[in-house]
């Protein structure tokens, strides 16, 4: 995959502003609304759905690396990146998939992304531990995929809708 200036330029800014929404997240408690351990909104997986659309799935798949990888590095916790990119990965990749069905809505596809990266990250729970226990806190995840991916989706539709008469939306 060959990238221009502006689609590499455009690729380095929505990863840093993955990254920024990523740690941006961390400063809010969502346990005190959502009282399950270990869930997220998943703002960062607005660049995702946003990248996959305006961009592709090549574009998206790079973005969404450099943000795993950048993002264990700056944490300091690089056993995450496993979670990471296996949650990561199984979105995009489902996300990839769901985008090309006719009939099929930003929301839908998004709350299909939030599932798989629910799936990714219990598998990831599951090799670590060498242990078939996280499965069973699967459906709880799933459950609370629906709120946060259909949030996502929400964020990123009113977001195309925002950039709709620019000049990154026209090509």
């Amino acid at each position: 995959m060959k990238l221009t200036t502006k689609q590499l330029t455009l690729c380095a800014l929505l990863t840093a502003m993955a990254l920024a929404l990523s740690y941006l997240e961390n400063l809010f408690p969502l346990s005190l609304a959502i009282p399950v351990p270990g869930v997220k909104l998943g703002l960062a997986n607005i660049v995702t759905v946003f990248a996959l659309y305006a961009l592709g799935p090549g574009e998206a798949l790079l973005i969404l690396l450099a943000r795993c990888f950048l993002g264990s590095l700056f944490a300091g916790n690089m056993n995450a990146l496993v979670f990471s990119l296996l949650g990561g990965l199984s979105a995009l990749g489902t996300m990839a998939l769901l985008s090309r069905r006719r009939g099929l809505s930003l929301y839908g596809v998004s709350i299909g992304g939030a599932a798989a990266h629910s799936c990714g990250q219990i598998a990831a729970a599951a090799w670590t531990l060498g242990s078939s226990a996280p499965l069973y806190y699967l459906p709880v995840l799933l459950a609370v995929s629906l709120l946060t991916g259909g949030l996502t989706g929400l964020a990123s539709a009113c977001l195309f809708r925002g950039l709709r008469h620019t000049d990154l939306m026209k090509g």
